[in-house]
């Protein structure tokens, strides 16, 4: 049982304390201090309930500040409970504190991210199983002889095994309970199938080998260290990491594979379950409340040896943890922007450091803090320069729109046409990418140039002809498609402006009647489960053509895809992003670098550009990598930002414009002067409203060496406090410049 115990079970041994400081998972920086009941004592992580005002929260016993003020123990209530759980282990809470003091976050609220699984503090619920072992019913039915048939034997069924192995439904299995030929029984505790490192061994190429053995080599000189794991699309990485993860298990210690959400997908774990004999441990989003307690506390206690997820995994409470895996650490998803702003890339280094483990990201287009890490020798660089199996990387270049534009209303160009033709013909697949959801971005009115808006953000309301909706992508707002314009009532005046992929989905549709086809788009999928059963469909070849947004870019393994067609490749250029090039860079040779992976499939990709002589246009057209990081190393270093410099941004915002900008103005004022950091601002943000509320925006630029983080300390504590619907949020190392 999962219950409260009371503190007297706990060993004598241990310190014994008339108060001890507790951290709660609220949005609060210091810790308050609880009364032990006489004779009772408690170490640091330990988790207990207490009162806080008239209710009761869930919090962990914490380290006790050097500068906290002692309290009148009469003043203080006393700690209700201990949780019968592993406590949080020491360099969880260190790496909760260094987290809280990086990004400028309440500890608090770090806290509330290690205890994501709130049914783990709730009493079990017994598990009940099925055996046969009553007469037949005295009405047998087809349905029920083959429930009894499959329970034969003598076995213990979890109900849904029993009715998913029989082919009928829960009904079934109940009836026969009621009728006696079942009988319940109460079952063990769910524990993870252990993987097995010796499962089934790879044959691997001689690069891989030769990466491979020097990860096993970090894992066995169990030392903190960071591999750069830098390998061509296609290249097998993750047979490589694989391997690493096999040696993690030989140790006795624990492994995380961090992935983008949307790479978790049944291809991933059916590659993972052929090498291990079982699947990982699955954590992301998806996962249901109770499955979520029983994969913590399972972490907990060491019994997860391997988990793959998202980037809240880096949160769970590992006790012995001996590899980190950042698969595609290249990607935006590690980046969490709400909240607590962290990168889970950068904070993956930093819990490994804190535990001694290894680390090793992995991908195809690195990071340029990566990619210099890596050539200042703080990190190893393991190449895997070939595709695996004799698979030849697929041949891309540029369609100029200026010279061989589509045809008036249409967004696929003759060239792009003539190559999905070739390639249907020869029976594989193709793919068209798109990174922008729904029919299109923009409507307009013909009579009275009217652009329907979202009314509470600064931003054009995107038609989803699929729904017969205008949504906005950034608050949710919807509004029915209107007939009429809303502003001069004309009627059939309503023009979409752009593409998204439904648009050319309706194009192909148009083009290529009676061919099926599969669109990988986020708000056309309903969850991962769905998500998962459209890319199996087409990693079978059922659909001979994609059409997607960079959900398609995620790592899949697609045997059949012979040529992919980028629909807008300037689409992601024309922004104020610093980090523009290289999102581009990654993105397009991402997806073209799904094409012929396959020995056999000669793979090709299509550019659709006005800019072919852009000089990311012509690196990722002559598969120039290095080229194109020297050009963007130069450029970063000259304007002294990351990795060459630091940033920051806070962004104010409120109900009224004059509000925001005033607090914004008082901020400036405010901020201490610094020969190495420099405030810029305050801006109107590009986004200037979004779900109602106007935003401002300042950037910090600091030199690589100063202390950023003590600086804005500092900054915050003097200026004015945010009050009434002003708020203020701070982002150290910003992603998003919106």
């Amino acid at each position: 049982m999962n219950s409260l115990f009371s503190l007297d079970e706990k060993p004598e041994q241990e310190a014994r304390l008339s108060t001890v400081p507790v951290l709660l998972p609220l949005a609060l920086d210091k810790t308050y201090d609880y009364l032990l009941p006489e004779a009772d004592s408690l170490a640091p992580g330990d988790f207990v309930l207490v009162p806080i005002g008239p209710r009761k929260e869930i919090g962990v016993v914490w380290e006790r500040d050097p500068d906290a003020r002692a309290v009148d123990p009469k003043k203080l209530k006393a700690i209700i409970e201990r949780f019968e759980l592993p406590p949080l282990p020491d360099h969880a809470r260190r790496f909760a504190e260094w987290v809280a003091r990086y990004t400028l976050s309440p500890r608090g609220m770090v806290l509330k991210m290690m205890m994501s699984a709130g049914d783990v503090f709730s009493p079990d619920t017994p598990r009940w199983g099925f055996k046969l072992a009553g007469p037949p019913p005295t009405r047998m039915t087809a349905e029920r002889r083959k429930a009894i048939e499959a329970a034969e034997g003598g076995k213990v069924w979890a109900k849904a095994a029993l009715a998913d192995t029989a082919g009928v439904s829960y009904g079934v299995i109940d009836g026969l309970a009621k009728a006696g030929t079942f009988i319940r029984v109460e079952l063990p505790r769910w524990k993870p199938k252990p993987p097995q490192p010796d499962f089934a061994p790879p044959d691997l190429s001689e690069p891989q080998a030769y990466a491979a053995d020097a990860l096993k080599q970090r894992i066995a000189d169990g030392k903190f260290s960071v591999a750069l794991l830098d390998g061509v699309t296609g290249s097998g990485k993750t047979e490589v990491y694989f391997e690493a993860v096999a040696e993690c298990i030989r140790q006795g210690k624990q492994a995380l594979i961090m992935l983008p959400e949307i790479a978790l997908t049944n291809q991933f774990l059916n590659r993972f379950e052929g090498r291990f004999g079982c699947r990982p441990q699955e954590w992301h989003s998806a996962i249901a409340g109770g499955e979520r307690a029983r994969i913590w506390r399972t972490v907990a206690e060491g019994e997860a040896q391997v988990v793959a997820g998202a980037r809240s995994a880096l949160f769970l409470p590992f006790s012995n943890l001996g590899l980190i895996i950042v698969d595609e650490e290249h990607d935006n998803a590690f980046k969490q922007e709400d909240r607590v702003s962290y990168q889970g890339r950068d904070m993956a280094v930093v819990r490994a450091s804190l535990t001694g483990a290894a680390v090793a990201l992995c991908s195809a287009t690195p990071s340029l803090e990566t990619a210099v890490n890596a050539r200042q020798g703080r990190y190893a660089h393991l190449i895997l320069p070939q595709r695996f199996a004799g698979a030849q990387l697929p041949e891309v270049s540029a369609i100029d729109l200026r010279m061989t534009p589509p045809d008036r209303g249409q967004w696929l160009s003759p060239p792009l046409v003539q190559a999905i033709t070739e390639t249907l013909a020869r029976g594989q697949q193709s793919l068209l990418f798109l990174n922008r959801r729904g029919y299109a971005p923009l409507t307009l009115c013909r009579s009275c140039g009217h652009r329907i808006e979202c009314p509470q953000c600064s931003a054009s309301l995107v038609e989803h002809r699929f729904r017969q909706q205008l949504i906005c992508h950034h608050c949710g707002f919807t509004l029915p498609a209107p007939k009429t314009c809303p502003k001069c009532s004309a009627e059939d005046s309503l023009v979409p402006c752009g593409p998204g992929v439904e648009r050319v989905a309706e194009e192909v549709a148009e083009r290529f009647p009676g061919v099926e086809t599969a669109i990988l788009s986020s708000d056309l999928i309903p969850g991962i489960k769905a998500l998962r059963e459209i890319i199996e469909k087409v990693a079978r070849g059922d659909a001979p053509i994609i059409i997607g947004t960079q959900l398609v870019a995620k790592g899949h393994h697609f045997p059949h895809l012979a040529t992919v067609g980028v629909v807008d490749g300037d689409l992601s250029l024309a922004t104020g992003d610093p980090r523009a090039s290289e999102r581009t860079f990654q993105l397009i040779s991402q997806v073209t670098g799904r094409a012929g992976r396959e020995d056999g499939v000669e793979g090709r990709g299509l550019i659709q550009t006005h800019l072919p002589e852009h000089p990311v246009m012509k690196a990722i057209i002559a598969n120039d990598r290095d080229s194109f990081i020297e050009q963007e190393i130069a450029a970063r270093q000259e304007a002294g930002i990351p990795p060459f410099g630091r940033l920051a941004a806070l962004i104010v915002s409120a109900k009224n414009k004059p509000d925001a900008e005033h607090f914004a103005r008082q901020l400036v004022v405010a901020a201490p002067r610094s020969s190495k950091i420099a405030v810029l601002g305050p801006a109107e943000a590009p986004l200037a409203l979004i779900r109602g509320r106007f935003r401002y925006r300042l950037l910090v630029k600091a030199a690589r060496d100063a202390d950023l983080q003590a600086y804005l300390r500092h900054w915050l504590d003097h200026a004015p406090a945010a009050k009434g619907s002003l708020r203020l949020s701070v982002d150290v190392d910003p992603y998003s410049f919106l």
